[in-house]
Formats: structure tokens, sequence, C-alpha cells
């Protein structure tokens, strides 16, 4: 299983290298690979490594990995906008005639990316202007196959109600000063004892922990990372 890369080890601020545009045995000279992924590289080197080719997709668990520590350098919208520039230029998008049997082996692959990175942090897309990006790239490859058209409707449906389904969750955890199982109190009229409402304990822990997941399962791991980084070092040093 390959050990997932913390932050620090991926990004080595102030170490530019040059762009990953060739892949041999899952090594690029110059370049620490572990697991096929690079161990430590310049930002630019690690959203390259993201980005798919014709011939190429990264790692899932680098993809998950990479997505979810990058936020601590990169906005997720200018990432999503690099990621889609890169693609453009790689597989020259932008010309009037486009390569259609690279175009064929490309789209798959790009579609896919945009499936996992939408399905696993919806909230990166919030923005009108990250939709815009997925529709800009799309659109280019959508000439050689309309089938590539009908996924990103698909996509965007998805991703609309899975948005949807969050924003009637409870509370993020973003600025939160207290957990959310205590930031409100149930009516007066509501309060019983507990073993009259369910005697066997047994039982009893299954709905709670029923209830605890109904709630942890809107809290995406972004929010946990976003969390951890607006603390404030000295909290834990206060009397």
């Amino acid at each position: 299983m390959p050990r997932t890369l913390s932050a620090s080890e991926m990004v080595t601020p102030g170490s530019p290298g040059p762009p990953l545009t060739e892949h041999t045995e899952g090594e690029q000279a110059g370049q620490p690979f572990l697991d096929g992924a690079p161990s430590s590289a310049s930002l630019d080197t690690l959203i390259q490594h993201l980005v798919p080719t014709a011939d190429y997709y990264p790692e899932k668990a680098y993809i998950f990995t990479f997505l979810l520590s990058s936020r601590l350098f990169i906005k997720p919208q200018e990432l999503l906008a690099r990621v889609c520039r890169l693609c453009i230029e790689q597989q020259e998008l932008d010309k009037p005639v486009l390569d259609k049997a690279q175009v064929r082996k490309f789209g798959p692959k790009l579609l896919q990316l945009l499936a996992e990175w939408t399905e696993t942090f919806p909230r990166d897309f919030q923005e009108e202007s990250t939709i815009g990006h997925v529709k800009d790239v799309v659109g280019r490859i959508a000439p050689c196959d309309e089938a590539y058209r009908r996924r990103m409707h698909q996509l965007l449906q998805a991703l609309h109600q899975k948005l949807a389904a969050l924003g009637q969750g409870p509370e993020s955890l973003l600025g939160a000063d207290k957990p959310i199982s205590y930031r409100t109190k149930p009516p007066a009229s509501i309060h019983r004892e507990l073993l009259g409402v369910c005697s066997d304990p047994y039982t009893l822990a299954q709905q709670l922990t029923h209830v605890e997941l109904e709630r942890l399962r809107h809290i995406g791991p972004e929010e946990f990372v976003q969390a951890f980084v607006n603390k404030d070092p000295l909290a834990s040093t206060k009397v």
C-alpha cells in the first residue's frame, strides 16, 4: 500500500524543478521518487505530476494527498486553473485542428481526474469560476467525442447534488469554537432518562454512533486541514 506523503515531505520551498514531462520507470532525473510519486519537489513539479496526459495518470493515493495538502500552499481554485491551463498547453487544445487519436486517449483521464476531485473535495467547486474552468477544458475536447460533454454534465449534476446535501448538514468545522454536538441544546421537553428511551446499552451505543456519523459525514477532510492551519499555535500554552 503506497505511503501517504505529508505536506512537508511533498513540498520543498525554494527548490524549483523542471516539469515532469517524461516518466521512465516511475523515476525522473534529479527528483527523488517514492512509490511512483515525487517524495520531495517544488510546488510546480508536484502540480505537473497531478496533470494527466495521453499515456499517464497519477496514482490515486497521490491525487488525494496532494489535493488535500496543496491547499496549504495554493488556493484550490488557483490549482484547478493551473491544471486546466497545463492540460490545454500540453495537449495543444488551443489549436483549431486537434489530434483526435491523442485527445481520445487523454480525454477519459482528464474526466477521471475531475470526477475524483469533485467527489472527494466538492467544496473546491463552489465558485462559478471553477465550474467555468471545467467547462472550458472539457469543451475543447468535446468535438472529438460528444460523450465527453455528456460525461461532464453528469459530473456537474452529481457535484450540484453533493453540494446541496452538504449545505443541509451541520455547521462547518471552520470557525467552530466548540464541538458540533454541543452547539445547540435540545428543548427541555425532549429530555428523558436514557434508560427510558433504550434499556439495551449495546443498541443505545449503536444509535449514538449513527448520530455522530451522520454529523461527521458533512465534514470534509480539507476542513480539518484548514482548521489545523487556523489554530492559534499558542493556544495550548495559554493558562
